[in-house]
């Protein structure tokens, strides 16, 4: 009975696959560990994403992997063991697709530019609000909300020659440009441009109102008259706050010319979050006022 017990746990080289399961699960675990302690505010996001993802979440993965092939040779060498092997493999598959994640997470931000500010008219830029303003005081946002911003000087070891250039530069060079690009998906930006629409402005208001309250944003200011709606999204891992402003005026022939500009509170680069966002809702807008 001993000997049919070791044959089907393969021994030693079955603790060995069950350690490296454990180790490429507990890898998964570890980000969400990261991550979810951020949002509750059990450590600042440096901590949750940049020391305990990017920093010793990589290396974990490293050791996850290492683990898993040393695991998955051992249950093949001399006499094979069918439970080992499963297990090696499921741990090595595992820690090959966080790998996989990590890697193209890394290859997305080296290809995306070092900003976190975009909107549509950088010529006539929407400034936030003293509402807005004094809900970002009260997050300490460390990424202040300018006229012109610039790329500061310390981005220059990621993304070389890009400090002192103006952020709108580097958005409209992101942004897709069909003279260079075939496709839409070849450009690290969506095209981002004023969206005017014949609909008069009390009308688009109330559209554009209706569709920030369906996103569940949580709306820092509304002004019909002034033709102004804030409002915040809040990311559900890292518990990231994105302001977005958009300003609806009329326009000479009765109908609306509707901006939007989005921020990141805090972080050099948003990963296109905020690119992504804006034209989503200028897609959604151009639906609702048809």
């Amino acid at each position: 009975m001993d000997t049919i017990e070791q044959t089907q746990d393969a021994g030693w080289r079955g603790t060995v696959a069950k350690a490296s399961l454990a180790l490429s699960i507990f890898t998964v675990f570890w980000f969400i560990i990261a991550a979810l302690g951020t949002k509750l505010g059990l450590w600042n996001w440096q901590v949750g994403l940049g020391l305990m993802t990017i920093n010793w979440g990589l290396k974990l993965i490293f050791v996850a992997l290492g683990v898993s092939v040393i695991a998955v040779i051992l249950s093949l060498i001399k006499a094979p063991r069918k439970r080992a092997f499963i297990l090696a493999f499921a741990s090595l598959l595992i820690a090959g697709l966080s790998f996989g994640r990590v890697a193209a997470f890394g290859g997305e931000a080296s290809r995306l530019p070092p900003i976190h500010d975009v909107q549509t008219d950088w010529s006539n830029p929407i400034m936030p609000s003293d509402a807005l303003f004094a809900v970002r005081a009260e997050t300490e946002a460390m990424n202040p909300v300018e006229a012109a911003p610039i790329v500061p000087e310390y981005a220059e070891d990621r993304w070389p020659g890009t400090p002192g250039r103006l952020v709108s530069e580097l958005q409209e060079e992101a942004e897709f440009d069909p003279t260079q690009q075939d496709d839409r998906a070849d450009a690290p930006y969506p095209k981002l441009d004023s969206y005017i629409t014949q609909a008069p402005s009390e009308a688009a208001f109330e559209a554009i109102l209706t569709l920030v309250k369906e996103r569940g944003w949580v709306i820092v200011a509304s002004d019909e008259t002034a033709g102004r709606i804030e409002a915040t999204e809040t990311s559900f891992w890292f518990d990231f706050k994105d302001d977005i402003m958009i300003r609806i005026q009329p326009t000479e022939e009765g109908g609306s010319r509707i901006d939007v500009r989005s921020t990141s509170r805090v972080g050099l680069s948003d990963l296109g979050a905020n690119a992504k966002r804006v034209r989503n809702l200028l897609d959604d807008i151009e639906i609702a006022l048809r």
